[in-house]
């Protein structure tokens, strides 16, 4: 019975970790910044420059994605310069592309999560 009860515990906090984990990553505004850093590292204003947000949204969200783990910086001159923690984050999202080709017309249909428009571009 008691290992029953751990066995639970153990599935109930791996599902938390990963529920935190994807609620980190649902977000345009992360999104976007994590896709721009698959090219390679990039400094805040080349962020802003190939994600269109502003400087202070880029620079809010590389303080979460930093603070996960899932972007690490390091000082480049007067620059901070920001790289994806892991190559799998970019493996992640390119799995997710392909996932998407093969469940699109659910995920398209789907007004559950829509996303707020200017909450992109703040």
């Amino acid at each position: 019975m008691e290992q029953i009860a751990a066995d639970r515990n153990a599935v109930a906090t791996a599902t938390e970790r990963r529920a935190k984990f994807f609620r980190g990553l649902a977000d345009q505004s992360r999104l976007a910044i994590l896709d721009a850093l698959c090219a390679g590292p990039l400094v805040v204003h080349e962020i802003v420059g190939r994600t269109a947000l502003t400087q202070p949204n880029v620079s809010n969200h590389l303080r979460c994605l930093s603070e996960c783990g899932l972007v690490t910086s390091m000082r480049d001159g007067r620059f901070v310069r920001y790289r994806i923690s892991s190559p799998r984050i970019a493996d992640l999202l390119h799995d997710v592309e392909a996932l998407l080709d093969a469940v699109a017309t659910g995920v398209e249909a789907c007004r559950n999560y829509e996303p707020d428009e200017d909450e992109f571009h703040r």
